[in-house]
């Protein structure tokens, strides 16, 4: 049997009027210390958010859904907080905030391959 790892993930959700509190999950941010693992998966259905939100910049949104990406790559495309130590990167990327992307709430739970449950979770909680 496989050792497990604890991980956390949160999910990503799109905002447009942040005072409705209305959102739609576009993506999930998973990391998991034991596996040096810090990654992000997104998914925009257009046609969805239009529908949603008929004014959203998509293409602001999915930028600032790549800077996610830069920042779980770290180095120096993800800016100075892509240069800080995996967990503090997750930790400002899962802080709560009050724009047009947030995230849920960090969930804990266990895994022997991270980049698997993230898959599992994009496919649960997005597609």
């Amino acid at each position: 049997m496989q050792e497990k790892h604890v991980f956390e993930y949160a999910v990503i959700r799109v905002v447009p009027r942040v005072e409705r509190q209305e959102f739609l999950n576009v993506g999930v941010i998973l990391f998991c210390p034991a596996q040096g693992f810090l990654q992000t998966k997104f998914s925009l259905n257009e046609a969805r958010l239009l529908a949603f939100s008929p004014g959203l910049d998509l293409a602001e949104l999915r930028e600032r859904l790549r800077a996610f990406e830069r920042v779980c790559a770290g180095r120096r495309e993800g800016g100075p907080i892509g240069e800080l130590p995996l967990a503090s990167r997750f930790r400002w990327l899962t802080a709560a905030r009050s724009t047009i992307v947030q995230t849920s709430p960090v969930h804990p739970g266990l895994c022997s391959d991270a980049a698997a449950r993230l898959e599992r979770l994009f496919g649960e909680l997005v597609a």
